[in-house]
């Protein structure tokens, strides 16, 4: 699946085209210094997420709905979060850890322990098992995140980022 970000002032467009040639599009405001989708991308494929958020894209799912069904069960907070459906754990795993290197990222400090610290926070408040990393898996994403986020702040505005997806 071939995904493509490009930022238009506050606001990144995605636009996905899975292997089948199916497309989708969405919109989300920007926050950080890196793209919220280059990071679950990230966090995603060094981990071998299946059923994320990018998983779960290349599977046929349009974003919008796969947003809707987490904020339908509270996970847009994940303090008014329920147990999820089976068919969410993984997105919301992948989800908190997320967000964990996001504020690491804004923090500019590395500390492993902190950021699991963090990550095992939210899984739990939001009902769902920890990941369980081997080692190395948190420095392989953070050299990720790096190169690629050191690419996507070199790309001139309007200019599509492109990932692919397998």
């Amino acid at each position: 699946m071939r995904i493509e970000i490009a930022l238009h002032g506050a606001e990144e467009r995605v636009a996905v085209t899975r292997d089948d040639g199916s497309t989708a599009r969405f919109r989300v405001p920007r926050k950080g210094p890196v793209s919220h989708d280059i990071v679950h991308y990230c966090v995603e494929s060094v981990l071998g997420i299946g059923h994320g958020f990018w998983g779960m894209v290349a599977a046929g799912a349009e974003p919008d709905e796969i947003q809707e069904l987490a904020k339908v069960g509270g996970h847009a907070s994940a303090k008014r979060a329920e147990v999820p459906d089976d068919m969410l754990v993984e997105i919301l795993q992948a989800e908190r850890l997320v967000e964990c290197f996001e504020a690491e990222s804004w923090s500019g400090g590395e500390d492993d322990a902190g950021l699991m610290a963090m990550a095992e926070a939210g899984w739990a408040a939001s009902h769902v098992p920890p990941l369980v990393l081997a080692p190395g898996q948190i420095a392989a994403i953070r050299s990720r995140l790096r190169d690629l986020g050191a690419k996507w702040q070199a790309l001139p505005a309007g200019q599509a980022f492109t990932l692919e997806w397998s």
